[in-house]
């Protein structure tokens, strides 16, 4: 049986209304609004999708990793409703100020602790930093390949078959197991789990694991460090345009917008 290991990770809510985003200047971070529980980045549930794709097909296990201080737990079990048979759950106090590689190096460390595996999978970037950086670094740490920007994956013996996107069209990529593949939207959205699916993720294991089980310094320095963040000022100025109809109102529309630059 194929062993598979899906990195997903829990962000703000990508959909919630613009206004009722913040930025903390002070703390260099997002201010969470109240009304807006977190949700797992849509890039990590096209993984899993690629990884629940695969055990359709053939016998296979699917772990679902997340990592966080504070991880909220209908959110993060969701993917056991889905169809992935386990969860693991990194989860320390420490985890709430990481930059990309102290999150690789955790998810690393989580992946060796569940032992053997043929496949790492990612969503291509999270939806929150848009960096792009974790999948890779994971693979770095574990130094196995990594393959990126993948639209459909499959297993195959001792290796994986990878259909990556390119600029010209696509290019077919073959590499041994084990191997990190991060994946495009292109894979398709999460299915759908049913009410029964729910019911049965409340009888699959989860285990939480710290900081020190994973044999990581709680207190390690950041690599990286925020100078300054905050939110994109946007002005707004409303003109109404005059004229007797809707000829000279187009006229002086188009003015205008000369004036601008716009046209």
């Amino acid at each position: 049986m194929k062993s598979i290991i899906v990195c997903m990770k829990q962000v703000l809510d990508p959909e919630i209304p613009l206004s009722l985003f913040k930025i903390d200047t002070e703390a260099k971070q997002a201010a969470v609004p109240k009304a807006t529980p977190p949700v797992l980045s849509p890039f990590d549930e096209n993984a899993l999708e690629a990884a629940l794709k695969i055990k359709d097909v053939q016998p296979a296990n699917v772990t679902v990793i997340s990592l966080g201080r504070k991880l909220t737990r209908v959110v993060v079990k969701a993917p056991l409703a889905a169809g992935a048979d386990q969860l693991l759950l990194l989860e320390d106090e420490s985890f709430g100020d990481f930059d990309t590689f102290r999150t690789a190096n955790a998810l690393a460390a989580g992946i060796k602790m569940l032992g053997q595996y043929d496949l790492v999978l990612c969503g291509i970037q999270a939806s929150d930093t848009n960096a792009g950086q974790v999948g890779i670094g994971i693979a770095s740490l574990l130094g196995i390949p990594c393959i990126t920007f993948a639209r459909k994956v499959e297993l195959n013996g001792d290796g994986v078959r990878v259909e990556r996107a390119s600029p010209d069209g696509s290019e077919v990529i073959e590499a041994p197991a084990p191997v990190v593949v991060t994946t495009s939207y292109e894979v398709g959205d999460l299915r759908e789990p049913g009410v029964e699916a729910f019911v049965s993720a409340g009888k699959k294991p989860v285990t939480v694991r710290n900081a020190r089980e994973l044999g990581l310094e709680p207190g390690s320095a950041s690599c990286t460090s925020f100078l300054k963040m905050q939110q994109t000022a946007h002005d707004t100025r409303c003109e109404m345009m005059s004229g007797a109809n809707a000829e000279e109102k187009a006229e002086e529309l188009v003015t205008k917008l000369q004036e601008a630059k716009v046209i």
